[in-house]
């Protein structure tokens, strides 16, 4: 029982991945210009731009959450990534002249629970709990299989049903999937 909710989450979340048209509207797109200090991202020793206060400003101005997920500097921009479940926004810093455009994506809800689904942009202990779920599901099934070889009028019946949801499994696999 201690793993109900999570069987739940990754049963509902699955239906949604294999259907993800049906969320598609609620995908929001916006971008936004700005300018910010030349000083900032213009010195022609890269080490020396100031990718915490171009960080922070990104932040603090246009409320994005998420971790950095990519902080590239080239001779004439920056390009800075911030990446989380169902959303993520990227900036392009103009190294000249501190103009910036900022396009970011959010995805609702659905799009959100789907990330958590897969693990993406979700941080170290969110895997975990994949993988501690994945273990409870494992447990779940085998003690569903174990408990069926313990009642015998149930037994034969059961391990047929099993054999033939393999087999189904299978060919469907064979015959459908490309």
């Amino acid at each position: 029982m201690g793993s109900i909710f999570i069987i739940f989450f990754f049963s509902l979340t699955g239906i949604t991945l294999n259907h993800t048209e049906w969320f598609d509207d609620q995908q929001k797109t916006s971008t936004i210009k700005g300018k910010m200090k030349v000083n900032w991202v213009s010195p022609a020793d890269t080490l020396k731009i100031a990718r915490l206060e171009i960080v922070e400003l990104l932040r603090s101005r246009h409320k994005i959450t998420g971790a950095v997920s990519e902080f590239l500097i080239d001779d004439y921009q920056c390009t800075i990534s911030f990446s989380g479940p169902g959303y993520t926004a990227d900036a392009f810093v103009d190294r000249e002249n501190g103009s910036y455009e900022l396009t970011e994506t959010v995805t609702g809800i659905w799009g959100v629970l789907n990330d958590l689904h897969k693990g993406r942009d979700t941080g170290k202990v969110w895997k975990w709990v994949i993988d501690i779920s994945a273990v409870l599901m494992i447990l779940v099934s085998l003690t569903g299989l174990l408990m069926l070889f313990f009642l015998k009028k149930k037994r034969m019946a059961g391990i047929l049903v099993a054999i033939a949801g393999t087999i189904l499994t299978l060919f469907i696999y064979k015959i459908w999937v490309p």
